[in-house]
Parts: C-alpha cells; structure tokens; sequence
C-alpha cells in the first residue's frame, strides 16, 4: 500500500445530525466502497492515481454466509416504511421477553364498554433507538430476516455479516465497530486498525434495507433442537403460541441471519406479514397486531395477540370489580360485571373511599415529610456532637503544649544556670591566670561577641565554606540544600542550590567553582557567578566526609579512602586513592607542600606532590574529627573532647588542650601579625577561643541552642553553624 494517511471524504462529518451532501459514485451501483476509497476495483469516480486496496478474497466467502432470496419485493414498494408481504398467517407467537416489556393494563370502568387495546402500548417514553447502536445483548437475541439479500458490499470483511455500527479505520477500510476494536490488522492489507470515524454513508443505506417483522419470524428446526444458540429461546417460545381458528401452517423452506449469525431464524408464514425498513423496526414491532400480550384481567389466560385482545376481554370471565381492593370480591365477564356495578355496595361510597385514599396519600407524604424532618436533625445533632468532641480535643491539645513548653522553659532556664556556671568558672580560671603572671601578651578588647543570625535551613548545619572575593558564605544542611548567604550588603540568602540526595556533608571552593560532598557519595561542581549545577561525580561507595582543594587537585574523604581528583574545567579526573587509612577520614587540611588526613587516632602528613605517606602522628581521645594548621603548630580535636597540638617542624606533642565537655567537631584559624587565634566547635554548644601564643582558653561564646559543628572564617569574622539549624557571626 503506498500510503497509510487518512483522506476524510466530504460525505463523512463527525457530530452533524444533518444529511451528508451527494457522493461521488462507482459506475457500479451496487458499489459502497467506493465512498471510503477502497473499492474493489479502480472505477472512473475515483482517483485513478490510488491502488486497488479491497481484492475479492472474501467475496465467495461472505456470499456463502447468506443463502438465497426468501421473499420477493417489488421495486415499486422500497420507498415505504414497511410492506405487506404475501401470507395469510393469523398465528399467535407468544415470547416471555416481550410479557417482560408489557406495561401493566388497568381494569374498566362502569363508562367503558370495552377495554381499548391501545392501552397496550402506553409506554410513553420509549426511545426509538437505531438498528446499529443496540447494546451487544439485544444484537445477540433479536431475530433479523432481511427480505432480500444483502449485498456483498454491505457486508463487513472480519465477520463477513452486514455491517453493524460501520467505521472507517486509518487504512480507508470499512468495518463493524466491535470487528475494528476487536481485530489487530486489516485483512486487506495488514494495516493495524484504529476506528477514525463512524461511516454515515453506509450505515444509512443499511437502515434502508427491508427486514421482516420479529413477530413474522420463527426459530430454523435446527437451531430450535440445539437449544436456540442466542435467541433461540425466544424464537421458540415464538412457536408455542396459541392460533387463531382455522389458521393453516405452511412451511417455507428459508435460510436467513440473526444479528448477523446464519441459521438462527426463518419467516413464519403465520406471523406478521410486514416488511420495514431496518431503522423503523422498533416503530412497527411497539405497534404490531402480532404482538403477544397477556390478559390483564387474569395471567392464567392463554397467550394472546395484541389483534384478539378486544375480542377476548369481551368474553374473559376473570374482570374483577374495580372496588376489589376495598374487598369487593366479584369477578366475571363484561355482562355480568356491568350488572355487578350497578349493585356494588361500594360503588355508592366510591367517592368517599377516594376521598379517603386521597387523605391517606396526604397523611403518607406528610409522614414522609416528617421523617426527612427527623433525619435532618439527627445528622444536625452528630454535627454538633462532632463539633464539640473537636473543641474539647483542641482544648486538650492545648493544654498539651501548654505542659510542653513549661517544661522547656524549666530546662532552658536550667540550661542558662549551668552556662552561667561555667562562665563564672572560666573568668575564674582567667583572674587566676592573670594572678600568676602568665596570661602573656593577653589583650582584654580582643572579645569576640555575636553580630546577627542567618535562619533558613530545615535541618542541622553540618559545613561551611566561603567565598571571599563574592563576600558570600555556603552553608551545607541537613535538608539537602546548600543556602547562598551574602556577609555584605544585604545579609539574606541568595539562593539555595539544590541537587543532591543526601545530607551535605562538605563543602570546598577552587577557583570560580564551589565542591560539595554529601551522604549519597556523590560531588556535584556548581559555577559560582551563575550559581547553577554543572556536573555530578559518583565520587565513593560511601559518604564523602571531606573536602579539599590545592595545586589545582581536589581531595575527597570517606572510609578509608581518599581520593584525588585532576580539576580539568567542570570535570573531575580521578588521578589516585590513597589507602592505608583505618578508619573514617573526616578531617583534611591542605598547606603548601602537605595534605593532612585525619582518622582514628591518626594523622596523616602526605607529600602534596608525589601523594606518599612522609609521617604519622599518634593521638589519643578516639577519632580525628578536626584538623587545623598554623604557622608554628599542628592542632587537632577528637572525639573525647580533647584538643592536641604538635610543633609543625618537629613533629612533637606540646600540649594537650581541655575544656571541652564533648566532641570537637570543628577548628579554625585567624592569624595576625601580632598573635594567632584557634577557634574551636563542640558537641557541648559552645565555641572556645584559644591564644596559641600561650595555649589558654581567651574566651567561651555561648550563643547556639545545639551543638556547634562548623567554622569558617573571613576578614577577621568568625562563622558558625550549628544542628540549631542556624549560623551565627561573630567579630571582635
């Protein structure tokens, strides 16, 4: 097939009730396909340029489906609604579907001198559905005898039945709507098929075929001895009805369809002798004389025809008194049942007894009224109800947090005893030191106190890192964000940065390019100026503790590992790991011509340019949570609270600093020509400040709610961060 796309014919328009324009024809009129152009052959109407897309494959085969013509039209009588086809049949084909469908009759009244039958046919808002959009169950069980053979070109190449529901799919093809939605390929040309839009033109010339009554047709012997198929049984209780005397039966030797299904039924030459069209079936069917009925006076009467109803009910001996539900127990025919009303002792009370039914109907609906009125109160007092159970929690949820915050601030005040305590213990400590004439070059306005607070994160700050040429300060949270603060003008943040999955965990800039390490083992390298993520390393199979940069190598610490990293750009090239390390690396620090590693009890001096091991240091106090280096000294804080110091040259211990009451998680330093000041962070919540000139605590800066865990320093101003979720300046 040469093309596949859809070319829509001006015939078909999706949602207009109106009757499409004319439609170029095939020189064949017998030919339909030629309105969705794929006919069997390429006629003069259509272009010459498309290929012939329907072979007659399945021609003899749908041919074979339908057998010979069983009834004769003349041509003349087509244009009609529905005809009169030749048979004499008064035969009466009772289906219980349609007693199903039978509205009920009411009993006369005195005026009535009969029963008028079209009382049978009251349904007042029945809908005149079309042949072609019954539901599947009604397709299944409603004979359908067409009076002439259905052309081949009617006829749908998947089912090969007549058309049911016709749509075009994309390949122009024309078929049932169930065989497209329930087919994979088109049996032409192995096209997939999708419905595109219903086929107006076809589905109209089918409603125009002639089809025979469903109460002139019969069960086939065949499919009457094997249980019916679908709707066998209704076609045989068809033809266990009661006859009309004198009424003969002929058998006509017939082959027709129902629903599509060959086989299933024939025309009863004693049935309804009519013929319509496919589109006004339900019309004539609501209406026929043909049709079974049931007696209303008495459901034990013989099946009836809707012709032989008026004559029966004349003779019915079942007519009951209109008054039977007030008691009146007579029943007979219509002579006596005239007779009966005029002597009824309560037909001289039947205004009365209305007049009663009418207040009983009135004392109902006001009954009714009244118990709508109960419900509505009812679900009025559980509103109430559950509006008052939400107040008294409320009013318990309150006095909850009322108990609450009392005992935080019990323990803040306890917390602020025990800070004074130390306080008045260090200036203590300090008046002694002064005494003994050792405090040295101690200069009284070096005091460092708290200038501002940067709140934002959602979680513990666990890094921090500066940007001195920006003024700007990276913080590392908890929350999985790295916050933007300016330490300058306007002293917000300026962006968070967002990207990775984990706990930030550290953070180090290089140039233009900021670093950061975080508990999902990745390094993301973010610009700077733009503020924008520009690559994603998996750095480690584990958490990166550790950052740090020089010589144009990044170096990057997690369990016992580090790794060195060629700063190319953007990228980062592994250049080398280094081993040896027995424990979690979380403490590097970079000089000029050294890498220093912490890890547990451990220091690691590494050659910056060759990366070899040149020295161990041996501490104590657990793990190596921080490492700071001077001009003159090593420093390191452990675990258990304690602060070493080593001679950078000769690699000997000189002092071990205490003070601490928990883990020092962090160190920094600021050095002036005059003195070198070491900053200390701790579990403890408080931040020491060291003067290496003569190793004594200076000062103790108790600001932060939580355990200080990061330091930076700038332009002689001292950042902290602390699991308080907050970090605080200080200056001096």
């Amino acid at each position: 097939m040469s093309s596949t796309s859809l070319h829509r014919s001006p015939d078909i328009q999706e949602g207009t009730p109106q009757s499409p324009p004319p439609l170029p024809r095939c020189n064949d009129l017998k030919c339909f396909t030629a309105l969705s152009r794929s006919c069997h052959t390429v006629h003069p109407t259509v272009d010459p340029s498309l290929p012939a897309l329907c072979p007659p494959a399945n021609q003899s085969r749908m041919e074979a489906s339908f057998g010979p013509t069983f009834s004769t039209v003349a041509a003349g009588a087509k244009g009609s609604t529905h005809r009169r086809t030749p048979s004499s049949s008064s035969t009466l084909t009772y289906s219980p579907r349609d007693d199903d469908d039978m509205p009920p009759i009411g009993t006369p009244r005195r005026s009535d001198s009969a029963i008028s039958i079209r009382s049978l046919h009251s349904e007042s808002n029945m809908s005149l559905r079309s042949t072609f959009s019954l539901h599947e169950e009604e397709e299944d069980t409603e004979p359908q005898v067409f009076a002439e053979q259905p052309s081949v070109k009617l006829c749908c190449q998947l089912c090969c039945n007549v058309f049911k529901d016709p749509v075009i799919t994309t390949c122009g093809h024309t078929f049932c709507r169930r065989c497209a939605l329930s087919s994979d390929k088109c049996p032409v040309d192995t096209a997939k098929l999708t419905v595109v839009v219903n086929n107006i033109a076809v589905a109209e010339q089918i409603g125009e075929l002639f089809i025979h009554c469903k109460y002139g047709c019969r069960a086939t012997p065949a499919s009457a001895t094997a249980g019916g198929g679908a709707g066998g049984g209704a076609a045989a209780a068809a033809g266990a009805g009661v006859a009309a005397p004198g009424a003969a039966t002929v058998a006509v030797p017939t082959i027709t369809t129902v629903a599509g299904k060959p086989g299933a039924y024939e025309v009863d030459p004693l049935g309804c002798p009519f013929t319509i069209k496919l589109t006004s079936r339900m019309e004539h069917e609501v209406s026929c004389d043909y049709r079974p009925v049931r007696c209303p006076n008495n459901p034990s009467c013989p099946p009836l025809l809707t012709k032989h109803l008026e004559a029966h009910l004349k003779e019915c001996e079942h007519i009951k008194c209109p008054h039977s539900k007030y008691g009146c127990t007579f029943i007979g025919n219509q002579d006596t049942y005239e007779t009966h009303l005029e002597v009824c002792k309560f037909e001289g009370l039947k205004e009365f007894l209305q007049q009663t039914d009418d207040r009983f109907h009135e004392m109902q609906l006001t009954l009714s009224q009244k118990d709508q009125d109960i419900a509505f109160l009812r679900s009025m007092l559980g509103k109430l109800s559950e509006k008052l159970d939400q107040l008294e929690k409320n009013l318990e949820l309150k006095f909850d947090v009322l108990d609450e915050n009392q005992s935080k601030l019990s323990e803040d005040l306890m917390e602020f005893r025990r800070d004074a305590s130390m306080l008045n213990d260090e200036l203590s400590h300090i008046n002694a030191r002064l005494n003994m004439g050792i405090l040295g070059s101690y200069d009284p306005q070096q005091i460092f106190k708290c200038k501002g607070t940067f709140v934002g994160h959602q979680g513990p700050v666990w890094c921090l890192c500066v940007y001195s040429t920006g003024d700007l300060l990276f913080s590392g949270s908890s929350d999985k964000t790295i916050k933007v603060w300016d330490t300058c003008t306007t002293y917000k943040c300026q962006k968070t940065l967002e990207g990775h999955d984990g706990i930030v965990l550290a953070l180090c800039i290089q140039g233009n390019r900021l670093y950061s390490g975080s508990a999902d083992c990745t390094i993301i390298v973010w610009d700077i100026q733009a503020l924008q993520k520009v690559n994603t390393i998996r750095a480690h199979d584990n958490p990166v503790c550790t950052l740090v940069s020089s010589h144009n190598m990044l170096f990057s610490g997690s369990l016992k590992a580090i790794k060195v990293w060629d700063i190319v750009g953007t990228e980062l090239k592994l250049k080398k790991e280094l081993t040896g390390l027995n424990h979690w690396v979380r403490a590097l620090v970079a000089s000029q011509n050294h890498l220093y590693s912490g890890s547990y009890q451990t220091i690691k001096i590494w050659d910056i340019r060759s990366l070899d091991c040149v020295h161990v240091l041996q501490t104590s106090g657990g793990s190596v949570y921080s490492i700071a280096v001077t001009n003159h000294h090593i420093v390191c804080g452990t675990y258990e609270n304690l602060i070493h110091v080593w001679d950078i040259d000769t690699k000997e211990q000189v002092r071990t600093l205490t003070g601490h009451v928990g883990t020092v998680y962090a160190l920094a330093v600021i050095s002036t020509p005059d003195q070198t000041k070491v900053f200390s962070a701790s579990y403890d919540r408080s931040l020491r400040v060291w003067s290496m000139d003569n190793m004594i605590c200076t000062q103790t800066l108790l600001r932060h709610q939580g355990s200080v865990t990061a330091l930076a320093v700038s332009r002689g101003r001292l950042f902290s961060g602390a699991v308080d979720s907050t970090v605080k300046v200080w200056t001096c």
